[in-house]
C-alpha cells in the first residue's frame, strides 16, 4: 500500500486550481440502461432466479460459497462481448469508462475517489503533471505493472490505445478527440498525453485531458493488433469482435458466461499484489453475478444471502435489517442510505404545443409533488429538495459550495407549488378559454404525455406524479411507458417526435472529477441541441448563447470567485428558463451489502483511510474494498 498511500490532489469544485485537478470526460455511447436504473418491475410473485447460491455451478465448476462474491442489479441479460473498444457489449461488471471507471478486468491509469475528490494511481506510477505552458501531461508506470498473458505494461501499450480509438473511431475516440491531439510513449515508462491547443497556446479544456487518464482503459498492443488482423482493418468488424481471447490487466478475467449468470476468476498473478501497489490479491477468488428477472427477484436473492453486494433498487430497503432482522446494510445506517449523486431528470420537448413557453414548463415543475416522488418512488432514499434546494449540483458539499445559494433562493422550488403554478399560468395568459377545465393556446388545449422505459418503476412512479400534477392546474398530462428499445432510440435522436415524448425521462451525471461542470455540459450545452445518437445530455435541445459561453469559459479559469460566479449564473439560467427539472437525488450506484458470509464492506466511518466509496467494489477507487473483505466466522 505505499504507493497507494501518494495521492494527487485534484480539483475541488470551489477552487478548480488547474495544476491539481483530474477530470473525467463522457463515456462511450451506451445502448443499454445505466446500471444504476431499476430493471423491470416483477408481475408475479418475486422468487430468485437461477440456482441457490450455493450450489451456483459455472460450466463443470461448483463455485464455493466461501471464495465468491455474488452481485446483482448490474447484470440484466446475457454478455454480448469482451471487447474494451466496443460500446455494445453488455458486460456490466468487465467494461464501463466513465468518471468512475469500473476496473476489475480492464484499468486506467489512475482511479478516482468520489469520497475526497482524489485520483489514486493504478496502471501509473505517481503523479502526472502539466507542463508549464498547459499544453501536455506526462506520466509513468508503474514498472511491476503486467498484462494477463505475464508481458509488461508500456508506454507503448498507451500510446496505441489511443490511436487505435482514433483510428476506428470509437466511442471514446470520438469524446475526445476533440480536446487530446495525441498520445505518445517518451520511453518504454512515460508517457505523454499532448492537449488540442487554443489561440493561447494552452489546451483548450484541461478538464477534459486530465479526465482520459482515470476514466479511459489501457489495451495491450499486441492484442490490438491481433484484432485488427482479425477486423481486416474494417471499423465496424473491430468494435463488434466478441474478443474471447482478449489480453488484460485487471485482478479478475472472464471464467463463464451464459444466459443465466457471469462469472470473473482471479488472476493470481495478477501484477497488483505487488508491494508497490495493493500489496496483496483481492480475498473473492471469483466474481459472479447471477441474470435476475427483476429487482423483486434480485431483492429475493439478497435476503436470502444469494446475493453480497447488491446494486439496484431495493424498495423500502430499511425493512430488510430493522423488520426482518437480516445481517444487511446500506452505506449509510439511516435516510437516504445512500450518497446522492446523481439527478434523474424531466426533460420537455420543446417542439410540443405550449412547451415552448418558459411559463407552462416552469408551472409543470412548481406543481409537481418532489415529496410523494421521495416518500413513493425511492421510498425516501434520497435527500428532498427542502433539505436540498434544487440547482444543477448534487446534494455533496464540495458541489453545495460550488454556488452562491442565496443568489438564487428566489427562483428555487420545492414543490407541490399548484397556487404559485396557477398565477404563473394565469399572468402569462395561459387560460381556459372554452370551459372544458383544461387550459389552451390559441384554441389548442395543453395536453401533454409523459414517458419513461416501461418496467424502471421508480421512475414510472415519479412520472406518475409529474401526471397528476398537471391535472391540479389544468393541464391535460397522461403517461405511457414505452420499451426501452424504443425510447433509447426516440430520445437520443432528434428531432423528437411532436407527440407521444413531451415529457420525458432521463439520468444525469454522478460524482465525479469534472463535477459539477461536467454534468452542467451534459444538462444544459448547445454542442449537443439538434444532434442524433446523443448519450450525453441536453435531451430537451435548449441552447442558450450565455450558457455555451460560460460552459466554455469554466474549464480554463482558475480564480475561484470567478469559477464560483460562472456556476451561479448556470444555475440562474436554468432556474429560470427550465428547460429540464430535476425529480430526484440517486444514489451514484445502489450499494447494499449482506454480510452472513463476507464482511468488511464499506460503511460511513469503517475508519478505513482513505475512505472506499460505496459503488459496489467495481468502479474507481472503490475496488480497494476487494482487498478489506473478509469471511465471517
Amino acid at each position: 500500500m505505499k504507493r497507494l498511500m501518494f495521492v494527487l490532489t485534484i480539483i475541488v469544485v470551489f477552487t478548480l486550481a488547474l495544476s491539481a485537478c483530474a477530470t473525467a470526460t463522457e463515456a462511450p455511447a451506451a445502448t443499454e440502461a445505466p446500471a444504476a436504473t431499476e430493471a423491470p418491475v416483477a408481475t408475479e410473485a418475486p422468487a430468485a432466479s437461477g440456482e441457490a447460491a450455493a450450489e451456483v455451478v459455472a460450466g463443470d465448476t461448483v463455485l464455493p460459497r466461501e471464495e465468491t462474491l455474488y452481485f446483482n442489479g448490474q447484470q440484466w441479460s446475457a454478455v454480448v462481448c469482451w471487447n474494451p473498444y466496443s460500446s455494445n457489449c453488455n458486460n456490466a461488471m468487465a467494461i464501463a469508462q466513465q468518471d468512475n471507471a469500473r476496473t476489475i478486468m480492464f484499468e486506467t491509469p489512475y482511479m478516482y475517489n468520489m469520497m475526497d475528490g482524489k485520483v489514486y494511481p493504478l496502471l501509473a506510477d505517481g503523479p502526472y503533471a502539466w507542463d508549464e505552458g498547459m499544453t501536455k501531461i506526462t506520466f509513468k508506470l508503474n514498472a511491476a505493472a503486467k498484462w494477463s498473458d505475464g508481458s509488461a505494461v508500456t508506454a507503448d501499450d498507451v500510446a496505441y490505445t489511443w490511436a487505435s480509438h482514433v483510428k476506428y473511431n470509437t466511442g471514446t475516440g470520438a469524446a475526445n478527440i476533440l480536446y487530446v491531439a495525441d498520445i505518445v510513449a517518451v520511453d518504454p515508462q512515460t508517457v505523454e498525453v499532448q492537449a488540442v491547443l487554443g489561440d493561447d497556446g494552452k489546451s483548450i479544456n484541461p478538464l477534459l485531458v486530465q479526465a482520459y487518464l482515470s476514466s479511459n482503459y489501457v489495451m495491450q498492443k499486441a492484442w490490438t493488433e491481433a484484432l485488427e488482423a482479425r477486423a481486416a482493418g474494417d471499423a465496424a468488424a473491430f468494435m463488434a469482435d466478441v474478443a474471447e481471447d482478449v489480453v488484460y490487466s485487471g485482478p479478475y478475467g472472464k471464467f463463464f458466461s451464459d444466459d443465466t449468470k457471469v462469472v470473473y476468476i482471479r488472476n493470481d498473478a495478477y501484477w497488483g499484489q505487488d508491494a508497490s501497489m495493493w500489496g496483496k490479491l483481492p480475498a473473492p477468488k471469483y466474481l459472479a453475478h447471477i441474470i435476475y428477472k427483476d429487482n423483486a427477484a434480485g431483492t429475493t436473492a439478497l435476503a436470502a444471502g444469494e446475493v453480497d453486494v447488491s446494486q439496484q433498487f431495493n424498495s423500502n430497503v430499511q425493512d430488510l435489517w430493522l423488520e426482518q432482522g437480516l445481517p444487511i446494510s446500506t452505506y449509510l445506517p439511516e435516510a437516504p442510505y445512500g450518497i446522492g449523486a446523481s439527478l434523474p431528470t424531466a426533460f420537455f420537448n420543446t417542439a410540443s404545443l405550449g412547451l415552448d413557453n418558459v411559463a407552462v414548463r416552469k408551472a409543470i415543475a412548481m406543481a409537481v409533488d418532489y415529496d410523494t416522488i421521495i416518500a413513493n418512488a425511492m421510498t425516501n432514499q434520497s435527500a428532498t429538495f427542502t433539505q436540498v434546494p434544487r440547482s444543477l449540483m448534487n446534494p455533496t458539499p464540495g458541489e453545495q459550495a460550488a454556488y452562491d445559494k442565496a443568489a438564487v433562493a428566489d427562483l428555487q422550488w420545492a414543490g407541490n407549488d399548484i397556487d404559485g403554478a396557477i398565477a404563473l399560468l394565469d399572468e402569462a395568459g395561459v387560460v381556459d378559454t372554452d370551459g372544458d377545465g383544461f387550459r389552451d393556446i390559441d384554441g389548442k388545449k395543453l395536453s401533454y404525455v409523459a414517458t419513461c422505459p416501461n418496467g424502471w418503476s421508480d421512475w414510472q412512479a415519479a412520472i406518475e406524479v409529474v401526471a397528476a400534477a398537471g391535472a391540479k392546474i389544468g393541464i391535460e398530462i397522461t403517461t405511457q411507458y414505452p420499451e426501452w428499445g424504443v425510447y433509447q432510440t426516440v430520445v437520443t435522436n432528434s428531432p423528437l417526435p411532436a407527440e407521444g415524448y413531451d415529457i420525458f425521462m432521463m439520468w444525469s451525471d454522478g460524482a465525479g472529477p469534472t463535477q459539477p461542470w461536467g454534468r452542467i455540459r451534459k444538462l444544459l450545452s448547445g454542442e449537443f441541441a439538434g444532434t442524433t445518437n446523443n448519450w450525453n445530455g441536453n435531451w430537451s435541445g435548449f441552447d442558450n448563447a450565455d450558457a455555451n459561453a460560460l460552459i466554455d469559459a469554466i474549464p480554463t479559469m482558475t480564480d475561484a470567485a470567478e469559477i464560483k460566479a460562472a456556476y451561479t449564473e448556470l444555475v440562474k439560467i436554468y432556474l429560470t428558463e427550465v428547460p429540464s427539472f430535476t425529480l430526484m437525488y440517486r444514489p451514484q450506484a445502489f450499494h447494499t451489502v449482506n454480510e452472513s458470509v463476507w464482511t468488511n464492506f464499506p460503511h460511513e466511518g469503517d475508519g478505513t483511510d482513505p475512505a472506499v466509496p460505496p459503488l459496489n467494489l467495481t468502479d474507481g477507487y472503490s475496488v480497494a474494498g476487494l482487498y478489506n473483505l473478509t469471511l465471517v466466522k
